[in-house]
Order: C-alpha cells, then structure tokens, then sequence
C-alpha cells in the first residue's frame, strides 16, 4: 500500500511537467562487500539524449545501469528520478515507478517456459492493464516496430536466432510505453551485421518514442552510432584514491580526439599498456 504522502508524490510528478534532469546520480557509492565498485559518481541525463557508458570489463557498468533505476542501492549517495530519490523509496513504490523503465537484458532474459507472445505481453498481465483483445495488438505492433513477423508469436525462445531473441526482448521493453529504456551490452554475441540490425532498431527507437536512453556496450561501432554522450568508467582497483572514476565525458567526436592514453588505448582495442600493468601487479604480489 501506498502512504498517502507517496501517492500526493505520484500524482504531482504525473501532473507537472518535469523541468530538470530525467536522472540525476549525485555522489554514488556502491561496494560490494569489501570490494567497491561505483566511487564518487556525479552524472545527470537529460530527457530524450541517448548516453553510451563504455569501459572495461569489471569496472562498474552494468551495475551503474542497475543502480539508475534502484535494483541496486547505492551505500552512500542518491539517485534521482525527476527529482524523487530512489534511495528513499519502499520497494513497492520503487516497482511502480519502474513501469516507466523499459530494460533489455544481455542475454535477452526471456522466459523459457513462455512463448513469445506470452514472454512481451509478462509486463502488461503483470501489471493488470489492457484486455486480452489490447494487450494483443500491443504485442503485434511491438513486435513489428522490432521487425519481427506474426509467426513468431507461438514459438518458444529457445527456437529463435539470438538476434530474434534480442529484439524480443526490446520489444518487451517498449509494451510499457516507458520514459527511459536502458540497455545492458544489446549487440553482444551478435554477428556485426545483426548487431547493426540492433544499433538500427535503437535509433529508431528513439525517433518513433519520446525516450530517452543508457546503453551499457564495449562495442565501439555502437557507441559512436546511438549515442548523442558517452561516458568511459575505468576500473578502481587501477585508480589513485584520488582520481576520479569516470575518466570521459563528451560526444563521440570528442571521444576520437581524447588524448587520454586510457581512453585510446579502449577505443582502440590496444592491450599492451594494459598487459605491462598486469604483469607488474602479478610480480608485486611475490
């Protein structure tokens, strides 16, 4: 149940237009254990941009995307959603707001048991809305929005291509209609052509729908093709105390022209700075 000072909450962000950032993160801190993760992150996205967030593996970003829309609670710091703190909110009111995020898992996440139909009309049952005969046409235009035909709709995921799986998942995640759809490494295990099949569907995405977007990717062809900002994390464990974890912030443009050794080595794919470190640690630990 909602206390009735949560719903005077709602039905304000529902009512007035929201002027600031969509999500802002001040301050962000999340450790794991022993084991930080997420040190000082100060970020704020705008209604409508498309952020990249790019960098190595291990150094924090899925668990960034996760802590954006409260499935992980940052130890310190607060995440804002138009303005309402997520850090704040009881997990029924964080599950209703989350009807306003679409998120494309990186395997797909899809149920096996389910079909199709049955796997991007969950959302929609789950939550009570539409009829039978609505939520059906729903299903069937978000399944064409993702270029996928009728015919699918009574097959079971493990029968579908991993490309088809992908965009079964997407289309999952626009039945809501969300604000902001967030996705976690969409073109990985995908062939180049299918995974540009994927960045296309992400533009498109964005111009058919008033959304606004966070794409987790190490692929660097769909940073520099979906994303109006890109942002580059680095691994703490490879950090002063002192430096700050986010080592870029800019376009794509301004990402090519980085002249941080860090940032080209990644976009380049260079591994020899990163190997002469980690034999040096390997041989400090003797």
């Amino acid at each position: 149940m909602f206390s009735l000072s949560s719903r005077k909450r709602k039905a304000a962000a529902e009512t007035s237009p929201w002027q600031g950032p969509l999500v802002a993160l001040r301050d962000i801190h999340v450790r794991f254990g022993r084991q930080p993760v997420l040190r000082e992150i100060n970020l704020e996205v705008p209604r409508g941009q498309t952020l990249a967030i790019i960098g190595e593996s291990g150094c924090g970003k899925t668990v960034l995307l996760k802590t954006m829309i409260g499935l992980v609670r940052p130890n310190r710091g607060q995440v804002l959603y138009k303005g309402q703190n997520l850090t704040r909110m009881s997990e029924a009111e964080l599950a209703a707001l989350r009807t306003r995020f679409g998120f494309v898992f990186q395997q797909a996440a899809l149920f096996d048991s389910m079909t199709v139909a049955q796997n991007v009309s969950f959302p929609l049952r789950q939550h009570g809305y539409k009829t039978p005969e609505e939520i059906q046409q729903i299903v069937l235009a978000r399944l064409a929005e993702v270029g996928l035909p009728e015919t699918v709709l009574h097959r079971k995921p493990a029968e579908l291509s991993g490309g088809m799986r992908k965009r079964v998942g997407l289309a999952r995640a626009l039945v809501m209609n969300p604000e902001i759809i967030l996705y976690d490494e969409p073109t990985t295990g995908l062939d180049p052509i299918m995974s540009d099949v994927i960045n296309e569907l992400i533009l498109r995405t964005r111009q058919r729908n008033p959304v606004t977007s966070v794409v987790v990717t190490h692929d660097m062809h769909t940073a520099r093709k979906v994303a109006d900002r890109v942002i580059m994390l680095y691994p703490l464990s490879r950090l002063r105390p002192d430096e700050p974890q986010m080592i870029f912030d800019g376009t794509p443009q301004q990402l090519d022209a980085c002249t941080d050794s860090r940032v080209r080595q990644f976009i380049r794919g260079e591994a020899g700075e990163l190997l002469m470190e980690l034999r040096e640690q390997a041989s400090g630990a003797f």
